[in-house]
């Protein structure tokens, strides 16, 4: 199994030969776009039938192949409409992110492992972790709009009502309404039951009307990983994931679904504060943005934010500075990470913040006022085969021209150009040090931070570098920047 999956990935189709074995394949020859088809649905194995065991002899759980229906006039609403179709799919069949390509120091800091293994625990202690769409089991009767009821006790018990007189063929065909793209209309599924639609994070809006109307979550994270994924192995990827998480997140804080609202009188009010901090994700940009502008054309400008160092008022700053950043090492480790994956966290913190963050923001915002309509941007999963092996040599990928890139590539030339003035103004006038040391130190970190920026803006040749147009761009708008700055 493992090798068909890992050949039918390479190659993106299925071989002829799996094609001819399974007749729900072989439904797709007559289909002409992936976008307008009819329901394609086969039991591959049937969990009732005897024989259907693994080498070792020990019966093999119901396996169905299954492509809901799409047709351009209705709106297939992305992940939340696949999901769906398999929970009423897997109702009528059967009645009832750890992540395995994250490379040793987590160049993009995919592994979320201290969202999982610190701030989850934190979750549950105020009331239950939250639904972020992997990681979990639901029971079906959360997804099914119902509230919590003792009486639901009798109903847990596991049964099976299928009946065993029903050939796996006809049971194929009386599902495969269940998957048509006009099965939800004028229903409740997407609204009141189910994964909900209007939202690019659907799985944070479902866990919280799922814990509004009565039910509990609970943390439980085994030594043995109990899921597997696949995370983002270039950059680019990685920050539109982030761009869609934190533009839903602000969405859901703006809506009728924020916490405080929604939760009011449902669910306690330390897990209504305990969503916040997502839901704020996009906002928090601009609070990083002051941090990495203003300091350093101040520092440009021999301007100083902070108290001279021979002053006793500047203690509190590194010292606040300092327990935070230990707390967080601290935290990092302890969940298993290395140093250098918590130094690439903090790099990839900082772009998330300038860019993705920053473009959520921006995006709800216009959004609100009637000036963009909502996009979902599906994160790509797929890469070739030398943007792989630079992701398991722990190089980072750039490539593609974005706008994303042009700012993170200009933020960092700024940093830049102000750490080498002020090294200047310091040989020039050593008073200035006492002065600007602090500022100087704050841009001489973000000039490490950005050590493989620099790397792929002049130093690097391989189809990984940035573009020379965002080289470009960068250059001159820093230059142009730091100008206005000091004069």
């Amino acid at each position: 199994m493992k090798i068909r999956i890992e050949t039918t990935t390479k190659f993106g189709s299925v071989s002829n030969n799996l094609r001819q074995q399974h007749k729900g394949f072989r439904e797709w020859d007559l289909v002409s776009s992936r976008r307008d088809h009819q329901t394609i649905l086969q039991i591959l194995i049937d969990g009732r039938d005897p024989e259907a065991l693994d080498v070792q002899g020990q019966s093999l759980p119901t396996l169905v192949y299954l492509a809901r229906e799409k047709r351009p006039q209705y709106h297939h609403n992305f992940k939340a409409g696949a999901l769906n179709a398999l929970i009423r799919v897997s109702s009528r069949i059967s009645d009832g992110p750890n992540f395995d390509n994250i490379t040793q120091n987590e160049i993009y800091g995919d592994s979320l492992r201290v969202l999982m293994e610190v701030e989850h625990p934190g979750f549950d202690g105020n009331g239950g972790p939250c639904y972020i769409g992997t990681g979990c089991f639901h029971r079906r009767e959360t997804l099914c709009g119902k509230k919590y009821s003792q009486e639901f006790k009798a109903e847990w018990r596991p049964e099976n009502n299928r009946n065993s007189e029903e050939s796996s063929s006809a049971l194929e065909e009386s599902c495969k309404s269940l998957a048509s793209c006009a099965f939800e209309q004028n229903t409740e599924w997407g609204k009141e039951m189910s994964l909900k639609y209007g939202c690019a994070v659907e799985d944070i809006i479902t866990g919280l009307s799922i814990r509004c109307r009565g039910w509990k979550s609970i943390y439980f994270i085994p030594e043995r990983k109990a899921f597997l994924g696949v995370a983002p192995t270039t950059l680019m990827q990685n920050l539109i994931q982030h761009k869609r998480w934190s533009e839903g997140q602000f969405q859901i804080f703006l809506s009728k679904y924020c916490p405080l609202v929604y939760g009011h009188k449902r669910i306690p009010l330390k897990l209504q504060l305990s969503y916040v901090p997502y839901n704020l994700w996009a906002p928090n940009s601009l609070a990083m943005l002051y941090y990495v502008v203003v300091p350093s054309l101040c520092l440009l400008k021999g301007k100083a934010l902070f108290p001279q160092i021979s002053s006793p008022w500047v203690l509190p700053f590194p010292c606040v500075v300092l327990a935070n950043r230990a707390y967080s090492l601290w935290e990092f480790l302890s969940c298993g990470g290395t140093l250098q994956g918590w130094w690439n966290e903090q790099r990839i913190w900082m772009f998330k913040r300038t860019t993705s963050y920053l473009f959520g923001f921006l995006s709800t915002i216009l959004e609100l006022l009637g000036l963009s309509k909502a996009t979902l941007n599906v994160t790509e999963k797929v890469v070739d085969e030398d943007v792989s092996q630079r992701y398991e040599q722990e190089v980072m990928e750039f490539g593609t021209k974005s706008p994303m890139f042009n700012i993170i590539a200009t933020l960092a030339m700024l940093n830049l150009l102000s750490c080498i003035g002020a090294i200047k103004r310091v040989i020039v006038d050593n008073k200035a040090l006492d002065l600007l040391a602090l500022q100087m130190l704050l841009s001489g970190l973000l000039v490490c931070l950005n050590l493989p920026v620099y790397k792929g803006l002049f130093f690097r040749k391989d189809s990984g570098s940035m573009p020379p147009s965002v080289t470009l761009f960068s250059i001159i708008f820093a230059l142009l920047a730091s100008t206005i700055a000091m004069y």
